[in-house]
């Protein structure tokens, strides 16, 4: 196939390098001439670098490099060109732009590709004579690296294109998910839940960046936490897809954006790329504050309050030695470990009667690493928190201790939050039909790099555990953001996993 790639910055490059190593012959353009020489430069290194680490032979990379044709001209006609994938400057009027001259130029077979991350497509082929010939294909950045493409049909693409463009992907080695034409296509909307849901946590004081990006690699198994890959993306990028995709979706509550980064954007703590974000970066950055070692005293009496997770605590604590009282009360004097799932310790204190000032909340979420989370509430004794900081850092058979983040009483601790929230934004994507389940989980794993597709992860827990989990939430704060989906109530309610499709109206009338 013959593709031309207009726009030749990070990702037109990148778009060209994984073509023409596929076999196909691309034409490179760009409006400045230079532009076009340094991205053939930088393939050419790129190919280069591959050969030195052996992931390509010699003559596969040369042959790559051929197929790479610069062209002066983005308008020049060409009659062989089957294919035309836009990457310039997210502005809808450029795009337009560009398009209306290639139409002129090129053939009405050639088929029309936007890489926009963020415009609508239906937008973009409005403007064209033929609004039928466009579809979004929308790949990520280092574009070779990231095995995932987007294809985005717009209202009016013809029916034939979107299958086309997953084969001609698929075909070159990247995974392609079908995706509606809606704010953030999908793994823009679904990366959401993460990152959203950590600023609500910080907003309320539950704990600082820092302890937050601890639970959610620690405990939620994720490579980086929300805030290490808010400053690597940068805030004012973050912060304006936050916005326009609450805006696009008409202010769902479930996509609210945060208070905390208007101000930040404007004050230029942007992340990496200006040295300040939520940490400090840099040659000269200060090292990261290391967490507080643990001084309490891990001999103390602990009574474990609760039901079924209680039980996997008390077992846990006295395998590692820990003196667990058996009886129906604390004795005075005893830490009291409360389990809580989506609901806070200070409910439990009321609701059982237990001592205020030495009751604390446990996370029972199954860690990925050791970490466990403790949970204080306003009336607590600190001495209290150090001894029961103490206890859960006992290590079983004198293995490695456990970390222990403290963090404030909240419905759910922390990383059930975050993992409520992101099981809760794929549901809604699912539920809508703007992507199959198992496109939703594919397009995160790959895309943001997640352990578990999101629906996965749901699974992993159980819908039913999950719905107790986001009707406690709902309850406990009363606000809208944790109420549940339908899709995870129905499919608790039916004993169906979340990743299952499920039969739809159509089936039933078709023969």
């Amino acid at each position: 196939m013959r593709i031309r790639i207009v726009g030749a910055g990070a990702m037109g490059r990148g778009i060209a390098q994984w073509a023409a190593s596929a076999g196909h012959t691309v034409e490179l353009c760009d409006v400045r001439t230079e532009a076009v020489t340094a991205a053939v430069d930088f393939v050419r290194s790129m190919l280069e670098r591959a050969v030195q680490k052996g992931r390509m032979s010699a003559g596969d990379s040369a042959a790559a490099l051929e197929r790479l044709v610069p062209l002066d001209d983005p308008w020049a006609p060409g009659p062989e060109v089957e294919l035309v994938i836009e990457a310039v400057r997210e502005d809808l009027d450029t795009k337009a732009e560009v398009f209306g001259k290639l139409e002129e130029a090129l053939p009405d077979s050639t088929v029309f590709a936007t890489n926009t991350s963020s415009l609508s497509v239906t937008r973009i082929a409005a403007s064209l004579r033929d609004p039928g010939r466009l579809a979004g294909l929308h790949f990520f950045n280092p574009v070779p690296l990231m095995k995932i493409v987007e294809v985005v049909p717009g209202a009016a693409t013809r029916p034939g294109i979107p299958p086309a463009l997953t084969e001609l992907v698929e075909s070159c080695g990247h995974r392609a998910v079908t995706v509606a034409d809606t704010p953030g296509f999908l793994v823009n909307h679904a990366g959401r839940g993460l990152v959203t849901e950590a600023l609500a946590l910080l907003e309320e004081s539950v704990a600082d960046p820092a302890a937050i990006d601890r639970i959610a690699r620690d405990v939620l198994g994720l490579r980086m936490g929300p805030f290490e890959l808010m400053d690597l993306t940068g805030l004012d990028v973050t912060a304006a897809v936050i916005d326009s995709i609450w805006q696009g979706f008409r202010h769902e509550d479930r996509l609210r954006p945060s208070y905390l980064t208007p101000n930040r954007v404007t004050a230029g703590l942007h992340g990496r790329k200006t040295g300040q974000g939520w940490f400090a970066h840099g040659p000269e950055a200060a090292s990261p504050v290391p967490e507080p070692p643990v001084t309490g005293d891990a001999d103390r009496p602990v009574f474990v309050a609760g039901g079924e997770d209680a039980a996997g605590l008390r077992t846990a604590l006295a395998a590692a030695g820990a003196t667990v009282e058996s009886g129906p009360q604390p004795t005075d004097g005893a830490l009291v470990l409360v389990p809580v799932w989506g609901t806070t310790v200070a409910a439990a204190v009321a609701s059982l009667g237990l001592p205020a000032p030495r009751t604390f909340g446990v996370d029972p979420l199954p860690p990925a690493g050791r970490r466990r989370v403790l949970a204080v509430t306003p009336a607590a004794d600190p001495a209290a928190a150090r001894d029961a900081r103490a206890v859960l850092a006992r290590a079983a058979d004198g293995g490695e201790p456990w970390a222990v983040s403290v963090v404030r009483d909240t419905a759910g601790s922390v990383a059930q939050r975050l993992l409520a929230s992101v099981v809760s934004v794929a549901a809604s994507i699912a539920e809508r039909s703007l992507a199959a389940p198992a496109d939703i989980d594919l397009a995160v794993t790959a895309g943001l790099g997640y352990p578990a597709g999101p629906l996965a992860w749901g699974d992993r827990i159980g819908a039913a555990r999950m719905l107790d989990l986001q009707r406690a939430l709902h309850a406990t704060t009363g606000d809208p953001r944790h109420r549940p989906t339908r899709w995870l109530t129905e499919r608790a309610q039916l004993g169906m996993p979340l990743t299952e499709p499920g039969t739809s109206p159509a089936a039933c009338v078709q023969r």
